[in-house]
């Protein structure tokens, strides 16, 4: 089922609150898919998903191959699931940085300094799913 990103129904903020895990879909140069299994979080009022990673990741890579390339997570548990789906950009700045790490360990926990930290920013212009 698709969702307004602006306006979710509350059983689906609740889910995209949960510590659930879920699959990053991104596209490596060839065209091809890249998923890969990570934490995220969800800032409904900037309708924006943040997944902190390291440079060199191989999705790092990808977006920063294709800024403004179509990216999207989906976090599934039993019939619940959503995708948050939009445009990304990967961000190097201490600001972006900062936040992602606030809120993935407000979600998950606090993760190890790394001094490559990155942040993969999805502005997020399409979601589906039931909560």
């Amino acid at each position: 089922m698709a969702h307004d990103p602006s306006d979710l129904p509350p059983e689906l903020t609740a889910f995209l609150t949960e510590r659930h895990l879920a699959t990053l879909t991104t596209f490596r140069p060839d065209g091809s898919p890249h998923v890969v299994a990570v934490g995220f979080t969800w800032d409904a009022p900037a309708q924006l998903v943040r997944v902190i990673t390291f440079a060199p990741s191989r999705k790092a890579r990808n977006v920063a191959a294709a800024p403004g390339s179509r990216a999207a997570v989906c976090q599934v548990d039993g019939g619940r699931w959503c995708t948050l789906e939009g445009v990304a950009h990967l961000r190097d700045d201490a600001a972006a940085i900062a936040e992602g790490v606030g809120r993935y360990a407000e979600r998950y926990r606090q993760p190890k300094e790394r001094e490559d930290r990155v942040v993969i920013e999805i502005a997020v212009d399409r979601v589906m799913g039931r909560g």
